[in-house]
């Protein structure tokens, strides 16, 4: 087995065949070859893999001729590399997004969207959690693709019911809720995410949302009181201050952001391509999807105006160069705010309590007043823990909406955070998020370079050794105890001089000189800088312990504690203990604890990777900063990720874990879906991997598991895994379409049997009524008198969809207008100048009204017109003769026209539904002459005469008289039905269920199986279909039984061996092949000889073969009998000269025949060898009738013509008869 690429996972009608020997497991459908003159070019590679050069120069040309081809995704492996377009690329359509569902990533191109159907799928058919990394810097669309990764997955999981629904639609709106309070413009990029996320969505057995939880870290919280210039503070402040509702700005006292400091410091209130009125609105209706309550949301807003309005609190230098409350007003609307007195909130900026100890025990208490920065300091503290407290509340609140509504078997997480991020100044936020990013990197690292190879070697496989730069060195700096880490040292220098921050942070610069050692560090001019992966960062030490401790002022701890607002004590839960002298854990301990734990959830799970690149710092959709790419290259490590995945294997599992999953691909290990392995679970693998002729190079057995080279061979496997379930489900689906087609054809054949019983009845009531109607008082035609005729009424289809009867109810409107009757008939014309002659006409009968049309030339087309309209209500009269002629009158005692003479061949059947449409209103007149109108109110007959020249099936006027030969007595009725024929019996199956032994009794469907059995009796056997004889068939297809002798004739000298019995059955030999396309056909050969077992009048004959090998059904017009000249009696001595040697006879007895009698009869003539059948004849429409029977020309010829043909065939004799008469004189 060749293997080349797995075929996509749809189970549905379609789907590829599987992998075979010399093809491999690709779509086997039209698809492939449709020409897609709308589909880009490639530029580049789509797998980094596939480059001819592994370099990082290589990596970035690729990169950038794809990005200037609009092309932002490329695989490694299964690693996916994104390039920040900072454009609308339209690639996240519904269009898009659906196809790729059920898609392996080789099937389409790299996209982010093929990694959540990856995640997906893995996380269905393994049983494993998963995760999603996003890795990457600043502004390289980390953010973007976490939503497009949620996207994905919440329109491919499955459930329709409201509950999952709700949790999709939850889940989707955290994304706006939380970039509003935790999104910032930064310089490099517009909609920066200030803290990390990691959303864990939680799925049942099946495959369905059930549930989310979100971890937040790293929240930026000193951006609430200071930017740079040109960044902004949370997008949620803007957006407050612009959209806020009217009775917010009465309420919480709602400005322009210019009003606030907080907003105003970097003068930035505008972004490009960011509404902040319209996504206020979005946040609002987030908020309503999470559920949150009017209540809730109020307090959120307030203590959004809490914080802005504590930063226009401004402080002055007393007389005592302390500080003051410069504007009491403000001071005045922030106790309001936060419903607790203002002196209180006065007192607690401008004064801190100090407790001295003596020997452990409590001692005075002092209020110190604050300087001008320290009471700005305090104010800046208290609206940042407002703010991270309130953070923290929204997520907890998400989650407490998001938590799992049923059984939680499987999760998909994604991971959101920082990038890294080097600026001018870099301080404790900056070195946090680094360490963060060092961590993912060393789970990057790992897993995909040092575990996959530590296990090559564990696992005893062939490997070829890649080097890389492992980090674990950098976490280790940061955040070791023993020996003291920078994290350690911090917490030292903050423990041993809490008082004084600028104290606290020159013992930090001292202490780290015991870190200069490291290959990893070096101390600069008061700073320190950490050779990171992504490069060399210098950290500024000014400040650091101060955000290192963390920790609110006690004396705010007491205020927010005296507020009347249960939400705000929501926010701040911890009561103030004045008696723990325990070290509170740092912001360094905290972020320690929470990317460790962070790790740890990774580690559980199976990660898919997406690795992010900004191409330039200016946010350009066409500038491709070759240099900055470079270097992210270079510390994402994307070269040594090509290496190892281009020598590894893409995929490896316990030998347990793989039998288990495709042990169904082997025969051997496995019988209808059942386990039936009895060895050990490495034999079984290899033995699968045989079975599936997997190639020896593409797989590899270790100690405990089996490595699978490339992901098609997985894909290869998983096809065929996939296709296994999906044969079974038809071979289910097969048994059980035939068991349905079973019962349909037998339900059909009840149903024809039925209408063949039953059927009809109308037509056969309206035919009798129309015995009552002439009242015996007519002739009658032998025709009209079959028991197979029908009063039918709508010959022509008039009344049908399609075909010539809708064109000619369409050319004269009468669509939708109940037909009773039509058929073609022919209308007495009369001209002046010359004489009536016949002209053909239709005649329709409506419910209505009487049409007669015709078809004339008009602009040199023909046009179908009604001639002549005639409503119900109008006719008094029709008048016939009492003789066997079709002519009739209907008269309309028209002032204007003359009333119709009409021949019509189906006059009684008219007059019968004319009779039913008027209810009797009209006079049927019967006598030995025909009166009507010839002119407005001018009466003229018509006589009839008997003629016993005129042929039966014609009627001829000449000269106002209508000649017509004698007919049936007035008082005939009509003929009983006939029955029909016996015939042998035909099976249900129609050649469709082709033996028995089906469901539930009825046949099954195997073709071409051979019959062991000797052949059933005829009339049970298989009845072909009818085929078309050749003229010859039908005069020369007699049978001829030969006679058995047991007689010989006299032995010459020498003796002559005797003749061969002569069969029981007559011999024919075959003119033509002819394939039988049933089990119950014979195939024969052209001259074959066969023998003949039962002759049927259908053209079909039960035939076998010479050696009693088969038999079935053969068509008699392909067979010509054999008949052979009886052998010359030899002569006694002296023997016949050699060239009168008797000629060896066939097999069929005529010999022996021949001996009884001196002169044998003439052989029949034989057809020429060339001939072919002659095709069957066209069907004849003559628009007339549908009945059966009825033979022409006095009954004679072939039996199967129908009544409507003899018909026409009299009509058409009639007309040729017309022609040759001459013209009469006219009688006006």
């Amino acid at each position: 087995m060749a293997v080349t690429k797995r075929a996509g996972r749809k189970k549905d009608a379609g789907a590829s065949k599987q992998a075979a020997a010399g093809g491999g497991g690709g779509k086997g459908f039209s698809k492939k070859a449709v020409f897609e003159t709308t589909k880009k070019k490639e530029v580049g590679v789509s797998d980094l893999t596939l480059i001819s050069k592994i370099s990082n120069e290589a990596i970035n040309e690729n990169l950038k001729k794809r990005f200037e081809n609009g092309e932002i995704y490329t695989y490694i492996g299964h690693v996916l590399v994104s390039v920040n377009p900072f454009r609308d690329l339209g690639i996240y359509t519904e269009q898009v997004l659906e196809s790729y569902k059920g898609k392996n990533r080789l099937e389409m191109p790299p996209h982010v969207f093929a990694i959540a159907e990856s995640a997906y799928y893995n996380m269905n058919a393994y049983k494993e959690n998963q995760c999603v990394i996003i890795s990457g810097e600043s502004g390289a669309g980390k953010t973007e693709a976490a939503k497009r990764l949620m996207q994905y997955i919440a329109n491919v999981s499955g459930g329709s019911n409201s509950s999952i629904q709700e949790i999709k639609d939850m889940v989707l709106a955290t994304n706006p809720l939380l970039e509003s309070f935790g999104n910032a413009k930064t310089l490099r990029n517009n909609n920066s995410s200030r803290f990390g996320k990691y959303l864990e969505i939680q799925f049942n057995a099946q495959g369905e949302p059930v549930g989310a939880n979100i971890n937040n870290y790293l929240l930026e919280k000193s951006r609430v009181v200071g930017q740079i210039k040109n960044e902004r503070n949370f997008h949620i402040f803007y957006q407050f201050a612009k959209g806020a509702a009217q009775n917010y700005r009465e309420m919480f006292g709602i400005q322009q952001p210019q009003s606030y400091v907080y907003t105003s410091k970097s003068q930035c209130y505008d972004v490009d391509g960011i509404d902040d009125l319209a996504e206020f609105n979005d946040t609002l209706n987030a908020m309503k999807i999470i559920g949150m309550t009017q209540d809730e949301q109020d307090n959120v807003f307030r203590m959004l105006s809490t914080i802005l309005w504590l930063g226009n609190v401004t402080f002055v230098e007393n007389d005592e160069g302390n500080a003051a409350i410069s504007d009491q007003s403000v001071v005045d609307f922030v106790g309001y705010l936060l419903e607790v007195e203002p002196a209180h909130v006065n007192k607690a900026l401008t004064q801190r309590v100090m407790e001295t100890s003596r020997g452990g025990r409590r001692g005075s208490v002092y209020d110190v007043p604050l300087n001008r920065a320290q009471a700005a300091s305090v104010r800046d503290a208290l609206s940042k823990a407002i703010y991270f407290n309130m953070f923290d509340w929204i997520v907890m609140r998400i989650n407490m909406s998001l938590k799992a509504r049923g059984e939680q078997a499987h999760s998909i997480g994604i991971l959101d955070i920082y990038g890294f991020e080097i600026f001018e100044r870099n301080s404790f936020e900056q070195l946090c998020i680094n360490y963060v990013n060092e961590k993912l990197q060393q789970i990057f690292i790992q897993l995909t370079l040092k575990a996959e190879q530590e296990e090559y070697d564990r696992e005893q496989i062939k490997w070829t050794p890649i080097k890389y730069f492992d980090n674990k060195v950098v976490c280790e700096l940061i955040e070791e105890k023993r020996p003291a880490g920078v994290f350690a040292t911090l917490n030292d220098a903050c423990a041993t001089a809490h008082a004084d921050p600028s104290a606290a942070d020159n013992t930090f610069v001292q202490r780290l000189n015991g870190l200069s050692s490291h290959p990893n560090f070096a101390a600069r001019q008061g700073n320190f800088i950490i050779k990171h992966y992504a490069g060399d960062v210098e950290y500024a030490v000014q400040g650091m312990t101060d955000k290192n401790k963390d920790q609110l002022l006690k004396d705010l701890l007491v205020l927010v504690g005296q507020s009347s607002n249960q939400f705000v004590h929501t926010l701040f839960p911890h009561q103030v203990d004045t008696d723990n002298k325990r070290r509170p854990p740092t912001a360094g301990d905290k972020i320690k604890v929470s990317a460790n734990d962070l790790v740890a959830t990774l580690m559980k799970a199976s990660p898919s990777y997406i690795r992010t690149i900004k191409p330039n710092e200016n946010k350009s959709h066409s500038e491709f900063n070759d240099a900055n790419v470079l270097h992210q290259i270079k510390y994402l490590g994307l070269q040594e990720n090509v290496r190892i995945r281009r020598a590894g294997f893409a995929s490896r599992q316990t030998f347990e874990k793989f039998v288990e999953r495709f042990f169904l691909l082997s025969p051997k290990t496995s019988y209808a879906g059942e386990y039936t392995w009895t060895g050990d679970y490495k034999t079984g693998a290899k033995q699968i991997l045989k079975d599936t002729s997997i190639p020896a190079e593409e797989w590899q057995m270790g100690v405990t598991k089996v490595f699978i080279k490339t992901p098609e061979t997985l894909f290869a496997l998983e096809t065929m895994r996939d296709r296994y379930w999906h044969n079974m489900a038809i071979r289910i689906q097969r048994a059980w379409r035939n068991y349905l087609r079973y019962r349909a054809e037998c339900a059909t054949r009840i149903q024809r049997f039925w209408r063949k019983l039953n059927g009809g009845k109308e037509f056969i009531q309206w035919r009798d009524q129309g015995h009552q109607v002439l009242a015996g008082r007519k002739e009658r035609r032998r025709y009209s008198l079959t028991g197979s005729r029908r009063f039918m009424g709508d010959y022509l289809g008039i009344a049908n969809s399609g075909g010539p009867g809708e064109v000619m109810a369409d050319s004269i409107s009468i669509r939708g207008e109940p037909v009773l009757f039509s058929c073609r008939a022919e209308v007495l014309i009369s001209k002046l100048g010359r004489s009536s002659k016949a002209e053909p006409r239709t005649l329709i009968l409506t419910k209505k009204n009487v049409y007669i049309v015709k078809q004339a030339m008009v602009n040199k087309q023909i046009t179908i017109l009604a001639e002549r309209t005639i409503t119900l209500g109008a006719i008094k009269f029709i008048s016939c003769s009492n003789l066997k002629d079709d002519w009739f009158s209907i008269g309309a005692a028209s002032p204007q026209e003359p009333d119709p003479l009409v021949h019509c061949i189906f006059k009684t059947e008219f007059f019968t539904h004319l009779t039913n449409a008027s209810r009797g209103t009209f006079e049927l007149k019967i006598g030995p002459t025909v009166e009507y109108n010839k002119k407005p109110g001018k009466i003229a007959t018509v006589k009839t005469a008997k003629d016993p020249q005129v042929p039966p099936q014609q009627d001829l006027y000449k000269s106002s008289t209508i000649h017509t030969s004698a007919g049936e007595p007035p008082n005939s009725v009509s003929k009983p039905t006939p029955k029909g024929k016996q015939v042998a019996a035909k099976p249900i199956t129609k050649g469709k269920l082709l033996r028995p032994g089906g469901p539930g009794g009825g046949p099954s469907k195997l073709a071409n199986r051979p019959k062991p059995t000797p052949p059933p009796a005829p009339a049970a056997a298989a009845q072909p279909r009818a085929m078309p004889q050749p003229v010859a068939a039908l005069s020369n297809g007699h049978s001829r039984t030969a006679s058995s002798s047991s007689g010989r004739a006299p032995p010459p000298p020498p003796p002559p061996p005797g003749p061969p019995a002569a069969p029981k059955e007559p011999t024919f030999k075959a003119l033509y092949d002819f394939n039988g396309q049933t089990s119950g056909e014979l195939s024969v050969a052209k001259d074959e000889v066969i023998l003949i077992l039962q002759k049927e009048n259908n053209g079909w004959w039960l035939a076998k073969r010479m050696d009693g090998s088969a038999q079935g059904w053969a068509p008699s017009a392909y067979l010509e009998e054999v008949v052979v000249q009886a052998a010359p009696k030899p002569t006694p001595p002296p023997p016949p000269p050699p060239t009168s040697r008797p000629v060896p006879t066939p097999p069929n007895g005529a010999a022996a025949a021949a001996a009884k009698k001196p002169a044998p009869p003439a052989p029949p003539a034989k057809r020429p060898a060339g001939r072919k059948p002659i095709p069957p004849p066209a069907p004849r429409d003559s628009g007339y009738s549908t009945a059966e029977s009825g033979a022409s020309n006095g009954g004679g010829g072939g039996g199967g013509a129908s009544m409507a043909g003899g018909l026409a065939e009299a009509l058409r004799a009639r007309q040729a008869a017309m022609n040759k008469k001459d013209d009469d004189e006219d009688d006006w």
